[in-house]
Protein backbone atom coordinates (compact mmCIF):
# COMPACT_ATOMS: atom_id res chain seq x y z
CA UNK A 1 0.00 0.00 0.00
CA UNK A 2 0.99 3.19 -0.43
CA UNK A 3 0.04 6.52 2.09
CA UNK A 4 -0.26 9.68 -0.08
CA UNK A 5 -0.05 12.82 2.89
CA UNK A 6 0.12 16.09 2.58
CA UNK A 7 0.62 19.48 4.31
CA UNK A 8 -2.96 21.02 3.91
CA UNK A 9 -5.68 20.61 1.92
CA UNK A 10 -5.06 23.07 -0.57
CA UNK A 11 -2.30 20.78 -1.98
CA UNK A 12 -5.21 18.03 -2.69
CA UNK A 13 -5.34 19.01 -6.17
CA UNK A 14 -2.30 18.53 -7.17
CA UNK A 15 -1.41 15.16 -4.80
CA UNK A 16 -4.42 13.69 -6.39
CA UNK A 17 -2.44 13.15 -9.44
CA UNK A 18 -0.78 10.35 -7.91
CA UNK A 19 -4.02 8.42 -6.08
CA UNK A 20 -5.31 9.09 -9.56
CA UNK A 21 -2.25 7.03 -11.16
CA UNK A 22 -2.14 4.55 -8.39
CA UNK A 23 -5.78 4.00 -9.14
CA UNK A 24 -5.13 3.54 -12.50
CA UNK A 25 -3.31 0.63 -11.83
CA UNK A 26 -5.21 -0.53 -9.40
CA UNK A 27 -2.43 -0.16 -6.49
CA UNK A 28 -4.12 0.71 -3.18
CA UNK A 29 -3.28 3.85 -1.14
CA UNK A 30 -4.33 6.18 1.97
CA UNK A 31 -4.90 9.92 1.26
CA UNK A 32 -5.31 12.00 4.50
CA UNK A 33 -3.21 15.35 5.72
CA UNK A 34 -0.81 15.38 7.68
CA UNK A 35 0.81 18.43 8.62
CA UNK A 36 4.37 19.08 10.10
CA UNK A 37 3.82 22.45 11.61
CA UNK A 38 0.56 22.62 12.95
CA UNK A 39 -0.21 19.01 14.06
CA UNK A 40 3.79 17.70 14.62
CA UNK A 41 1.96 14.96 16.98
CA UNK A 42 0.36 13.28 14.57
CA UNK A 43 2.65 13.77 11.59
CA UNK A 44 5.18 11.60 14.18
CA UNK A 45 2.92 8.83 15.00
CA UNK A 46 1.87 8.62 11.29
CA UNK A 47 5.08 8.28 10.78
CA UNK A 48 6.24 5.69 13.36
CA UNK A 49 2.74 3.57 12.38
CA UNK A 50 3.06 3.57 8.80
CA UNK A 51 5.07 0.14 8.81
CA UNK A 52 2.95 -1.47 11.16
CA UNK A 53 -0.29 -0.51 9.42
CA UNK A 54 0.72 -2.09 5.56
CA UNK A 55 2.68 1.20 4.17
CA UNK A 56 5.30 0.40 2.05
CA UNK A 57 5.97 3.94 0.34
CA UNK A 58 4.98 7.40 1.24
CA UNK A 59 4.33 10.31 -0.89
CA UNK A 60 4.51 13.44 1.04
CA UNK A 61 3.34 16.66 -1.20
CA UNK A 62 4.28 20.01 0.22
CA UNK A 63 4.71 23.14 0.01
CA UNK A 64 6.61 26.41 1.48
CA UNK A 65 9.48 25.19 4.01
CA UNK A 66 8.10 21.53 2.93
CA UNK A 67 9.42 20.03 6.21
CA UNK A 68 6.86 17.19 6.29
CA UNK A 69 8.59 14.86 3.78
CA UNK A 70 11.76 15.40 5.30
CA UNK A 71 10.35 15.10 8.81
CA UNK A 72 8.58 11.44 8.08
CA UNK A 73 11.45 10.58 6.93
CA UNK A 74 13.38 10.84 9.73
CA UNK A 75 11.01 8.91 11.74
CA UNK A 76 10.92 5.66 9.36
CA UNK A 77 12.86 3.22 7.47
CA UNK A 78 9.93 3.48 4.52
CA UNK A 79 11.15 5.19 1.11
CA UNK A 80 9.65 8.71 1.03
CA UNK A 81 9.09 10.69 -2.11
CA UNK A 82 8.40 14.26 -1.55
CA UNK A 83 6.61 16.31 -3.64
CA UNK A 84 7.44 19.93 -4.11
CA UNK A 85 4.17 21.83 -4.19
CA UNK A 86 3.82 25.94 -5.14
CA UNK A 87 1.61 27.49 -2.83
CA UNK A 88 0.70 30.53 -2.30
CA UNK A 89 3.52 31.75 0.46
CA UNK A 90 6.09 30.35 -2.34
CA UNK A 91 9.12 31.71 -3.55
CA UNK A 92 8.38 30.79 -7.15
CA UNK A 93 8.54 26.91 -5.70
CA UNK A 94 12.02 26.87 -4.75
CA UNK A 95 11.53 26.84 -1.63
CA UNK A 96 9.36 23.74 -1.21
CA UNK A 97 11.83 21.96 -3.95
CA UNK A 98 15.29 23.07 -2.14
CA UNK A 99 13.60 21.85 1.43
CA UNK A 100 12.95 18.15 0.25
CA UNK A 101 15.77 18.07 -2.38
CA UNK A 102 18.77 19.60 0.35
CA UNK A 103 18.34 16.43 2.90
CA UNK A 104 20.84 15.79 5.30
CA UNK A 105 22.93 12.58 4.55
CA UNK A 106 21.44 9.71 6.21
CA UNK A 107 18.03 10.93 5.29
CA UNK A 108 17.00 10.75 2.01
CA UNK A 109 14.25 11.89 0.69
CA UNK A 110 13.61 10.78 -2.80
CA UNK A 111 12.55 13.81 -4.79
CA UNK A 112 10.00 14.68 -8.27
CA UNK A 113 9.24 18.15 -9.80
CA UNK A 114 7.10 20.78 -8.23
CA UNK A 115 4.41 19.75 -8.35
CA UNK A 116 4.94 16.68 -9.91
CA UNK A 117 2.60 14.16 -7.68
CA UNK A 118 1.61 12.08 -11.34
CA UNK A 119 5.98 11.23 -11.08
CA UNK A 120 6.12 10.53 -7.22
CA UNK A 121 2.69 7.84 -8.08
CA UNK A 122 4.25 6.12 -10.53
CA UNK A 123 7.93 6.14 -8.98
CA UNK A 124 5.95 4.77 -5.92
CA UNK A 125 4.63 1.98 -8.61
CA UNK A 126 8.18 1.27 -9.48
CA UNK A 127 9.33 0.97 -6.20
CA UNK A 128 6.85 -1.73 -5.53
CA UNK A 129 6.87 -3.37 -8.87
CA UNK A 130 10.75 -4.14 -8.00
CA UNK A 131 9.35 -6.87 -5.98
CA UNK A 132 5.96 -7.22 -7.52
CA UNK A 133 5.39 -8.68 -10.89
CA UNK A 134 1.93 -8.06 -11.47
CA UNK A 135 2.26 -4.16 -10.63
CA UNK A 136 5.90 -4.47 -13.08
CA UNK A 137 3.54 -5.61 -15.71
CA UNK A 138 0.77 -2.73 -15.00
CA UNK A 139 4.00 -0.37 -15.48
CA UNK A 140 5.15 -2.52 -18.51
CA UNK A 141 2.11 -1.85 -20.54
CA UNK A 142 1.52 1.77 -19.05
CA UNK A 143 5.44 2.70 -20.52
CA UNK A 144 4.34 1.10 -24.18
CA UNK A 145 1.16 3.41 -23.75
CA UNK A 146 3.44 6.26 -23.51
CA UNK A 147 5.79 4.82 -26.42
CA UNK A 148 2.41 4.39 -28.19
CA UNK A 149 0.68 7.86 -27.64
CA UNK A 150 4.05 9.40 -29.23
CA UNK A 151 4.60 7.54 -32.04
CA UNK A 152 0.89 8.06 -33.06
CA UNK A 153 1.35 11.62 -33.32
CA UNK A 154 4.18 11.53 -35.86
CA UNK A 155 1.88 11.23 -38.55
CA UNK A 156 -0.45 13.79 -37.76
CA UNK A 157 2.63 16.19 -37.26
CA UNK A 158 4.04 14.96 -40.68
CA UNK A 159 0.76 16.49 -42.48
CA UNK A 160 1.36 20.05 -41.41
CA UNK A 161 5.47 19.89 -40.79
CA UNK A 162 6.70 17.39 -43.94
CA UNK A 163 10.46 15.66 -42.71
CA UNK A 164 11.94 12.66 -44.09
CA UNK A 165 12.65 10.92 -41.27
CA UNK A 166 10.77 7.81 -40.36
Amino acid sequence: MVSIIMGSQSDLPIMQQAADFLKSLEIPYELTVVSAHRTPERMFDFAKSAKNRGVKVIIAGAGGAAHLPGMVASCTTLPVIGVPILSSNSIDGWDSVLSILQMPSGIPVATVALNGATNAGILAAKILGSSDEEISAKLEIYQLSLKEKVLSTIEEIKKEHPNSYD
